[in-house]
């Protein structure tokens, strides 16, 4: 459901609240980590008219107005997801493609290294580190151990 805070937003910048933005942010609300197109699928459910080029300007206004953030978790369409959220990492699995959310600070010490090394200041909210899970890796670890004869 749409949260009054979203509507005041808007207003407080000039904007309204219409039918097709309220669809897009609870569509992004819902589902989280969703491509334009998840968003255009899940929009659809209630209104036919949408189109794809209304969705994208959607979220490049609700995103411009940070109400909503993109990240890129792999070659394809950057996901949405809410910005009121905490600023998180994207962890996601090669395997399972499961995404796990980390808080930033897991990260403080390789982006303080990257800081003093090189004096760069990193974003890593907007990008996925790839690898695999702890499900996926016992799984893997046990067909390596169940190959080799080892139990």
């Amino acid at each position: 459901m749409v949260s009054t805070d979203w509507q005041a937003d808007l207003r407080k910048r000039g904007y309204r609240l219409t039918p097709q933005r309220q669809l897009v942010l609870e569509a992004v609300d819902r589902l989280e980590h969703a491509t334009p197109d998840d968003i255009l699928t899940e929009v659809r459910r209630t209104a036919d008219a949408v189109n794809i080029s209304t969705v994208y300007r959607t979220l490049d206004l609700l995103e411009e107005l940070g109400l909503v953030s993109h990240a890129h978790l792999g070659h394809g369409a950057p996901t949405y997801h809410l910005a009121e959220r905490h600023d998180h990492l994207h962890l996601k699995c090669r395997d399972c493609e499961q995404v796990i959310e980390a808080d930033v600070d897991v990260a403080e010490p390789f982006t303080s290294r990257l800081r003093e090394a090189f004096g760069f200041d990193t974003d890593l909210k907007h990008y996925a580190i790839v690898g695999r899970c702890r499900d996926c890796t016992r799984k893997a670890s046990g067909q390596a151990a169940g190959e080799s004869g080892v139990r």
